[in-house]
């Protein structure tokens, strides 16, 4: 009897002190900013620069900043650089003209951190690998990471705060991912994010992929980073399905798609309803495919 005396208050100051412990981290502010400073990185050839810009401004409306040639790589190169911020979500865009130092190209999008060694310390713990190492450029400080699945990201931190108007919708960052890494990427970015699942649809319609007579795993995550669509799927996918980046939502799906074409943006997937949205896939000048949809209103 005395020893368990002894065990039990013990184990209950465990319990306390472990349950105070994730309650801590749980509390813990993430480093996410806000999906309006969360962009889609957008690599073309220096030719089709400005048409690409032109053509992604005409199509949802915004501004872009003044256009640069700067390096972005901790070793030397050289790239055209332009911001367009639209009401529906950022592209960074690259023109480089020196060849493109490796892992740069592969990173989807940059996400916007406040303070750079803590989201580095916080992907890690999250089962990230950081492939390019936080270094300096002129406003800032960089660093890519790649989570499970294959799926690579830019975490990036301003010296000075930028300040952007709220978006009128946030971009889905659609993710294509393996039956194999869909939990493990899943577990690992919401970790990190301190997002949370919003649905997890284990029968999602094939439409929605190119493959209308299937089924498929769909997830959606969302966190102060903005909205992740995952596409789990065997790899079996009819183009241009898997090469999408990006889905944007607007008001009115046809009057967008007429704007896109006049900026000479070619429709790749004509529009058809999909469950809750109207949905088509663009191509850009330059060679940017995105996913455009609209709400259905019942």
């Amino acid at each position: 009897m005395s020893k368990q005396k002894i065990v039990t208050p013990v184990f209950i100051l465990l319990c306390i002190f472990g349950f105070g412990a994730r309650l801590n981290a749980a509390q813990t502010p993430g480093v996410a900013v806000g999906p309006q400073y969360d962009s889609t990185h957008v690599y073309v050839a220096p030719e089709d620069f400005d048409r690409f810009v032109a053509g992604f401004i005409a199509t949802f409306g915004g501004t872009a900043s003044r256009q640069g040639v700067i390096q972005i790589t901790p070793t030397p190169s050289q790239t055209m650089s332009q911001i367009a911020l639209t009401p529906v979500g950022i592209v960074s865009v690259f023109g480089f003209r020196t060849p493109v130092p490796y892992p740069f190209g592969a990173e989807r999008t940059g996400y916007l951190v406040t303070d750079l060694d803590q989201a580095i310390r916080e992907a890690r713990a999250a089962g990230a690998d950081v492939l390019v190492a936080p270094f300096p450029d002129a406003i800032g400080r960089d660093a890519i990471v790649q989570w499970p699945g294959g799926i690579t990201m830019q975490l990036y931190w301003h010296k000075t705060a930028p300040h952007y108007a709220p978006l009128a919708s946030v971009p889905e960052n659609r993710i294509y991912v393996s039956p194999d890494r869909a939990d493990a990427f899943v577990h690992s970015f919401i970790r990190f994010s301190r997002g949370k699942v919003v649905s997890d649809e284990q029968h999602a319609p094939g439409a929605e992929i190119g493959r209308p007579e299937e089924t498929y795993r769909r997830i959606r995550i969302e966190s102060s980073f903005g909205t992740i669509a995952v596409f789990v799927t065997d790899g079996h996918l009819p183009y241009p399905y898997g090469r999408e980046l990006a889905g944007y939502e607007v008001g009115n799906l046809d009057e967008t798609l007429a704007k896109a074409k006049a900026a000479g943006v070619t429709i790749l997937v004509e529009p058809r309803q999909l469950q809750s949205r109207r949905s088509a896939v663009v191509q850009f000048p330059g060679g940017f495919i995105a996913e455009i949809h609209a709400p259905l209103v019942d």
